[in-house]
């Protein structure tokens, strides 16, 4: 988990305990030292976040802190709503899953008026549902973009040829029918797109490309072509 990830992570956590929560129980929820929580309690109190308490007592957060909410328009409410209907329709089960909790809690927590519009169903994204892939989970795939972590993948190309690849996932691309990995390739030492329903098996590794990831995106997004011979 990347840090700012995790700095808002502690905060939701402290938000939502009723008792003072230890450095220890935060490292175990999300997977990482008890020293890297130290270090990140005393980064968010710098930052004037209202955090009390100290090592061995446990952590509380002062009551009347919290995010800023979001407030948009009812054209903005709408545009969401349209857009979890679409990624509804991806082969990403995680993702369909979370599209449904955002849309529950946008419902309920708008004004009754804009609510009522929005249970109203007129908002409709249509088109086939993408098929879960069944060799990559694609919820891996994007914690490893997030956390920069490498994938080991057996792939397939569209002859039939498999081959054990590491790759440096850098982005995903949702289409109708399948999900497209933009990754470095260390095999071909190149930026390459791996559809997920050819990917037999995926792991992660326990390696990482730490700051390398926005400029592999920027390498991709500038155009670059790899040369030809395929994935």
């Amino acid at each position: 988990m990347r840090k700012a990830s995790r700095l808002f992570e502690i905060i939701q956590i402290l938000r939502l305990a009723r008792k003072p929560v230890t450095a220890a129980e935060m490292a175990e929820t999300l997977e990482v030292t008890p020293r890297s929580i130290y270090r990140d309690i005393a980064a968010l109190q710098a930052m004037r976040v209202p955090i009390e308490g100290g090592r061995g007592i446990g952590y509380i957060l002062r009551p009347g802190f919290d995010l800023p909410p979001l407030m948009f328009s009812i054209e903005e409410t709408e545009a969401i709503v349209l857009a979890l209907a679409l990624l509804a329709r991806t082969g990403d089960e995680e993702l369909r899953a979370a599209a449904g909790r955002v849309n529950q809690k946008i419902t309920g927590a708008v004004p009754e008026p804009l609510r009522l519009a929005l249970r109203s169903q007129a908002l409709h994204a249509w088109g086939t549902v993408a098929p879960s892939p069944t060799g990559v989970d694609l919820a891996l795939v994007r914690r490893a973009i997030r956390d920069e972590r490498k994938l080991g993948i057996d792939y397939r190309d569209e002859l039939g040829r498999a081959t054990e690849r590491t790759i440096r996932p850098v982005a995903l691309i949702y289409y109708s029918e399948t999900a497209n990995i933009v990754a470095w390739c260390e095999l071909r030492q190149a930026i390459r797109n791996f559809r997920a329903d050819r990917v037999e098996h995926c792991e992660a590794t326990d390696d990482f490309f730490p700051g390398e990831g926005e400029g592999l995106r920027d390498l991709w997004i500038s155009g670059w072509r790899p040369q030809p011979g395929g994935a």
